[in-house]
């Protein structure tokens, strides 16, 4: 039995952990109610507006891995600390941007904090707390709180903004990071570091990839200005891609410790789990960007509306996810999750109907919570799918591969929807359209985009995921594992 010392001590730990990891969470959605506050601030077009967003995902999904990898070779307590220092120097760098670069470059340095600090949570939690009960009411709760950052980030982003400005989503973040970076360097023992002869990083593998989706990224967001076919498109297109591919040989031949051994996607299960969460984050990502900005510059919310109006997608979310877990265990994961992407779609097709004069509850609420639905019941047979049959050595490179997949399909999948919804908005601005119905008609295409991105999400459950067979034990593991 454990003294009360050590029981208040692993209390102190959790908090510590689930803070961090809610803060981590919550700067990818708390900026998307305040992106009207911050282009009208800094003057950012259409198209560069999603920078605020992509800078932080980007970076945040090509470090991940790394991230995880630092934690266990430098020592838990050292790289949550630095991750923790990082983060917080790097929103006060925002919230005290005077321009479009300055706030990039930090929302960029952001993201990298938030890959150091995240995986380093899971890892502290795996090693502090017994396994079995203990650690999964442990991992129950910093699952929770990741969950709660994601569906906080409307609301609390509404409120920061009109009440204080924009640039308090960011700084909120450097009292926190401060308080629990000094708590965690008192509270939080440090582990061994790896030996000399196993201390090896993957750092060439996660400089390319991230370098090769911000190329890309930026080649696709650029073709409003260069056009798709130009001379200066093609190239940077290229050089993404050949970034990409030098990512996979550096993985395949070079690398002695990959960050992501190319061997795990001969699992159909594993690889056929990585393009379906691909293909949710691009629909999902851009989902909340646009709804955010149709919100206030159509309807005319304030922020706070903006934020309110989000939350009957969050209890919708929550109930789903609470349902998932069960159905999968009845109807396997294959089936729940072509249910949830197919939900997803449909919401974004319906969502393609909003009018300039709509209303909330005409317009938004019936696809809002559609989509809702599909999110819930999607997010937990995924992770499922992603994880089953891997070797258990290889099961933390697993969940950390959906992760980034996601990660890297909002990125990508924003970047499209944005670049042609301006293109629409533009031509029909030049063409004498009113500028509410040209950013709606604009709308209108991200969203049907985004919903056939939803669409052949569902459509790669069915055919490359199937019914996926679990044994009975691994199928009352499921929701500990999930919220892990």
């Amino acid at each position: 039995m454990q003294s009360p010392d050590d029981a208040r001590r692993k209390t102190l730990i959790l908090v510590l952990c689930c803070l961090a990891q809610f803060m981590v969470i919550l700067d990818v959605s708390v900026v998307n109610v305040a992106l009207p506050s911050i282009r009208d601030d800094l003057g950012f077009s259409a198209t560069d507006l999603q920078w605020v967003v992509n800078a932080y995902t980007l970076t945040f999904a090509g470090f991940l891995l790394l991230g995880g990898r630092a934690a266990d070779l430098l020592g838990r307590r050292r790289v949550f600390v630095a991750g923790l220092a990082l983060f917080a120097l790097a929103s006060l760098a925002g919230a005290l941007s005077t321009s479009q670069g300055m706030l990039v470059v930090a929302r960029g340095v952001q993201g990298l904090g938030g890959a150091i600090v995240a995986p380093a949570t899971l890892s502290i939690l795996t090693t502090s707390f017994a396994e079995g009960a203990e650690r999964n009411r442990a991992l129950a709760a910093w699952g929770a709180m990741g969950g709660a950052g994601g569906a906080a980030g409307g609301l609390l982003g509404g409120v920061l903004t009109e009440l204080l400005g924009w640039q308090w989503i960011l700084l909120v973040n450097v009292p926190i990071g401060a308080v629990a970076a000094v708590a965690a360097s008192r509270v939080i023992a440090e582990s061994a570091p790896a030996s000399a002869g196993r201390r090896e990083f993957d750092l060439a593998g996660a400089l390319s990839v991230t370098a090769g989706l911000i190329v890309l990224t930026f080649g696709i967001v650029r073709t409003d200005v260069n056009g798709w076919t130009s001379v200066t498109t093609l190239a940077t297109l290229a050089a993404g891609l050949a970034l990409l591919g030098g990512f996979l040989a550096i993985e395949g031949r070079f690398a002695h410790r990959p960050l992501v051994p190319l061997r795990i996607f001969e699992s159909r299960t594993v690889a056929g789990a990585n393009l379906v969460v691909f293909a949710l984050g691009a629909s999902v990502f851009a989902m909340w960007y646009f709804v955010s900005l149709y919100l206030q510059q159509v309807l005319g919310y304030t922020p706070i509306e903006a934020g309110l109006a989000f939350l009957p997608m969050t209890a919708a979310i929550i109930a789903a996810s609470t349902m998932a877990g069960r159905l999968v265990a009845r109807l396997g994961a294959g089936t729940v999750l072509a249910t949830g992407m197919t939900c997803i779609g449909i919401g974004m097709l319906l969502f393609g109907l909003v009018r300039t004069d709509g209303t909330y509850l005409l317009d938004v609420l019936g696809p809002s919570l559609i989509t809702a639905l599909g999110i819930g019941l999607a997010f937990v047979p995924v992770t499922i799918a992603a994880t089953s049959g891997v070797a258990r050595a290889e099961a933390g490179l697993a969940s950390g591969l959906v992760n980034t997949s996601r990660q890297v399909g909002g990125s990508l999948g924003l970047a499209v929807l944005a670049t042609l919804a301006q293109g629409r908005t533009a031509d029909l601005v030049r063409a004498g359209a009113g500028a509410s119905d040209a950013l709606t008609t604009g709308f209108h295409r991200a969203f049907v985009v985004g919903g056939g991105f939803g669409l052949a999400g569902a459509l790669l459950a069915v055919t490359v995921l199937g019914r996926i067979p679990r044994p009975a034990a691994q199928r009352e593991a499921a929701p500990a594992r999930v919220d892990a």
